[in-house]
């Protein structure tokens, strides 16, 4: 076996490897995390945007995975255009909740009601948030959105049952009324923390059709969100607030 043969296979970034075994390894690094307690993971999110096509396959099936209404996104893809005309191109930022390892949304919570778990997952408890919002004014990235308790089939002749069907978000059964339901209350991306519990990967990594999200235990050094994470073209949004984000991009 050549030299040239023997780098390839230890380079989990190379062109030469097919995109699904980097799919099979994260979610084998993944269910291998979850034997872990949970205080010895640390999720870890990376987007490469060199890879992403802008077509919002992640924002659509979050959408459908947490049953989300009019007015909540979990996942925006941000689009940019940059250049001198004639010269100009554009970008595309997908941008989830940033998992900050220093959230400022949990310190101005009056109830607790968000707050950061063990592996680095903010959440929020939607039988204690009273909605007040001070969480959305507080996040710099945009984050949250307020569930203000609508529905796509509003203002037609039926309210399509679909749209009643609960959510199963956190690991736990939401129904769509207003007694222990998420609305009225703040909304936000968990990094699908009920398909973790699963040892299934978060839904946008397994619909990004250009495989440009990445997810794992960055607690592993030798996971693949590590050598990500080490790459030479990694940055972070707004780092100077000194949030310390856990989504990573690569630019």
């Amino acid at each position: 076996m050549s030299k040239d043969t023997q780098r390839v296979k230890i380079t989990p970034l190379s062109v030469k490897i097919p995109q699904d075994q980097l799919i099979l390894r994260m979610q084998r690094e993944l269910q291998k995390a979850m034997e872990k307690p949970v205080a010895q993971r640390r999720w870890a999110m990376v987007i490469d945007t060199r890879k992403c096509v802008g077509c919002s396959s992640c924002t659509v099936a979050c959408k459908a995975e947490n049953k989300l209404p009019p007015g909540v996104v979990y996942r925006p893809v941000i689009e940019e255009e940059y250049g001198t005309f004639p010269h100009v191109a554009r970008r595309f930022l997908p941008r989830p909740c940033m998992h900050c390892t220093n959230p400022p949304c949990t310190k101005v919570c009056p109830v607790a009601a968000t707050y950061k778990r063990d592996d680095g997952i903010v959440v929020i408890d939607y039988d204690k948030c009273i909605g007040c919002r001070y969480c959305i004014a507080a996040c710099p990235y945009g984050a949250r959105t307020f569930d203000w308790g609508e529905y796509y089939t509003d203002g037609t002749p039926v309210r399509e049952q679909y749209e009643l069907e609960p959510s199963f978000e956190y690991g736990e059964k939401w129904p769509r009324q207003k007694n222990r339901s998420p609305i009225n209350n703040t909304r936000k991306c968990h990094f699908c923390l009920h398909r973790l519990n699963a040892g299934i990967l978060p839904m946008c990594v397994t619909t990004c059709i250009g495989r440009a999200t990445y997810f794992g235990d960055s607690s592993d050094t030798q996971s693949l969100v590590s050598e990500l994470i080490g790459s030479a073209r990694v940055m972070r949004l707004k780092e100077e607030l000194g949030t310390n984000p856990n989504v990573y991009y690569l630019v």
